[in-house]
């Protein structure tokens, strides 16, 4: 089976929007989020026009912020703690990658974790790991969103992530493992958690031996097709993140075509993980609105 991730984040902007609606009819503001942009590189305009275009359709007030690749750190430091300061503002991101002169790590840290709708900063991920109140990263969230709507269990299930990144592979590892207590406001009742899980990567030894025993892949390696139908046994679930373009064709991780068949469930590339990541900072910026700002 398809896991049609343009389906379901179209449920979920329409329950969003339905959200934003009633709150504006009791007299209350929109939720307000805040897209901070350094430079003109080509795939975060995309990425961030994308993002303005979806809190548009649910309803949730949205502003960009650009800013020249030359502008120094401490400007863009002063312009997260205008945010952090902002009471109309409830999250804001700074888009992905910036300027080799600016340290991400300074930036991210400097985020109040309470407007954190990327899930990025150190506190919201170790509040993560202890199983505290956090916003968690979108991508993540959309992953364990995906397999909640299709009632897909993780408990007692053997889980292998391919990418170890601070993104995605380390977040969503953490989330499939912690037990069920550890819950995202607005998510189906499946049991999500309590999953055995392997994370693999660049260094580790006969990945395919590995993921032959897993009953769930999660594929985020940003390598074309490095999923083959010979690492897959009869009946896994494979969640594709990777978004490759490979002679004018956008590709997943997976070898689709091949890995398919063999798959009770499978994500597709586009139309599987990728409208997931963009609704689930729609539910970050909701729950930052209804836990910090109000």
């Amino acid at each position: 089976m398809i896991l049609d991730g343009k389906k379901i984040a179209a449920d979920i902007r329409a329950e969003i929007r339905e959200e934003v609606a009633a709150l504006v009819a009791d007299g209350k503001r929109a939720p307000k989020l805040a897209v901070v942009i350094v430079g003109n590189n080509p795939a975060s305009e995309t990425y961030v026009n994308n993002k303005m275009k979806a809190c548009a359709e649910v309803g949730i007030e949205a502003v960009k912020i650009a800013y020249p690749t030359e502008i120094s750190e401490q400007t863009l430091l002063n312009e997260v703690s205008r945010l952090n300061n902002d009471p109309s503002i409830d999250g804001f991101i700074v888009q992905l990658p910036l300027p080799d002169h600016i340290h991400e790590s300074a930036i991210l840290s400097a985020i109040d974790y309470r407007k954190d709708v990327d899930g990025l900063t150190p506190a919201n991920v170790g509040r993560t790991v202890q199983g505290l109140p956090s916003i968690v990263s979108a991508t993540p969230r959309g992953i364990r969103e995906l397999l909640a709507r299709y009632q897909i269990q993780t408990e007692g299930k053997h889980v292998v992530v391919i990418g170890r990144s601070n993104i995605v592979g380390k977040p969503v590892a953490l989330l499939l493992m912690q037990r069920p207590y550890l819950s995202l406001p607005g998510m189906s009742a499946a049991s999500l958690g309590d999953a055995t899980v392997t994370v693999c990567h660049s260094k580790t030894q006969d990945l395919k031996a590995i993921c032959r025993t897993a009953d769930i892949i999660i594929v985020a390696a940003g390598s074309p097709k490095l999923l083959t139908a010979d690492m897959v046994k009869e009946g896994a679930t494979v969640i594709d993140v990777g978004i490759n373009r490979v002679d004018g064709h956008l590709v997943g991780d997976v070898d689709f075509e091949n890995v398919a068949p063999k798959a009770a469930y499978i994500t597709p590339v586009p139309g599987g993980v990728g409208p997931m990541t963009i609704v689930s900072l729609l539910q970050n910026t909701l729950q930052a609105y209804n836990e910090y700002s109000r």
